[in-house]
């Protein structure tokens, strides 16, 4: 469980909890550099090698969110550990959601966690790393007193789910991905995303949470900090299952089933392999249909129905392969008929509140 040989950025502006930090991880075997504003900590970071960054959010110079986007932006395969006294959930979003690999908060009484969560970032042997899962490295988000919250003020709710979600078109290399999610009330039951895994695997899903209420925001946080584990992980060289639909999904389920939501996911994830336009879908629940659109029309992809996430008697998600060709667009839709002819017409338009149409929506993936 030591540190030996792991390079440290820590950047911290209190030179008291600085040192006692760095004198912590130093006497635990790492190598640590410090910086004591983000101007600086960014500095250091493209300039040497590091393992892992540990990072406070309120800095002078730059502050610490600001430094993550840039050190993402730059290096996102380097894990990027949060530590800040502010607990405010709206923080915790924003930091997942530009790449941050844990949210501790101050103050820390057992420094021990601090090493605790490295090992669960880069992930040395998880067996090796006091069976810490992501359950718990996702303890920071409080469950019980942020569920209490959220399902008190929907204005709460809405407002942590929407900075999730991505624009309305992504422009990836040699893809481009496009949806739109049509909303009728405060808090949407559908959740979309995607990711350039790297520079040869795509990946998009949508999702959608039953019994529709205030937690499906918090379930949106949940599955998008889950999946960002795993890109972790992927990026890191350890672990490719965020590139396998089919064990995706079987870890989701695992995840979601246990997080204490109370909720049931309709699931499907789809990555495609761009060298040799090698597409993979999993599928759970029965919300999503998946089409090849051209100029003829959707086509529609087998896909058995399954149960949804989270049922006690799940087993496994229905699978479909297939090579895409030039022309193609392959998409993930609720089976809306209204929602059919929008993708026909290439309605996108990112999230929106349409009251007069039926909540769900669609995303399209193109081969450029």
């Amino acid at each position: 469980m030591a540190l030996t040989n792991l390079t440290v950025l820590f950047v911290e502006d209190d030179p008291v909890f600085r040192k006692l930090i760095a004198s912590y991880l130093d006497s635990r075997g790492a190598n640590v550099i410090e910086a004591d504003n983000g101007e600086l900590g960014l500095e250091l970071f493209q300039e040497l090698n590091f393992d892992i960054v540990i990072a406070d959010l309120s800095m002078p110079k730059l502050g610490g969110l600001d430094m993550l986007k840039a050190m993402n932006k730059s290096k996102p395969d380097i894990p990027v550990i949060i530590v800040s006294g502010n607990q405010a959930m709206t923080n915790v979003v924003e930091t997942l959601r530009h790449g941050a690999s844990d949210y501790l908060v101050k103050p820390i009484t057992d420094l021990y966690l601090i090493e605790n969560a490295i090992h669960e970032c880069l992930n040395h042997s998880l067996e090796d790393s006091l069976n810490i899962d992501e359950h718990e490295s996702l303890s920071y988000l409080e469950l019980n007193d942020n569920l209490a919250l959220l399902e008190q003020s929907s204005e709460a709710a809405k407002s942590i789910q929407q900075q999730l979600f991505p624009p309305s078109c992504i422009e990836y290399p040699q893809v481009m991905i496009d949806y739109s999610l049509f909303n009728s009330d405060e808090v949407s039951a559908h959740f979309i995303d995607t990711a350039m895994l790297d520079e040869r695997h795509v990946m998009m899903y949508m999702a959608h949470f039953s019994p529709h209420d205030n937690r499906a925001a918090f379930a949106s946080v949940l599955l998008k900090s889950f999946i960002n584990h795993k890109l972790k992980l992927y990026r890191n060289g350890v672990s490719t299952v965020i590139t396998e639909p089919f064990e995706m999904l079987v870890y989701l389920n695992d995840r979601m089933g246990n997080s204490g939501l109370g909720l049931h996911v309709d699931l499907t994830y789809v990555v495609v392999e761009l060298e040799h336009y090698q597409a993979a879908i999993a599928q759970a629940g029965s919300e999503f249909r998946c089409y090849l659109k051209n100029g003829e029309g959707l086509a529609p992809i087998a896909l058995q129905e399954t149960l949804q996430i989270g049922m006690a008697q799940w087993t496994r998600p229905s699978v479909h392969f297939r090579t895409l060709v030039y022309g193609d667009k392959l998409c993930i839709s609720t089976q809306v008929n209204a929602h059919k002819q929008l993708l026909l017409a290439d309605e996108f338009h990112g999230l929106v509140y349409r009251p007069e149409i039926n909540p769900g929506g669609f995303i399209q993936l193109s081969l450029k």
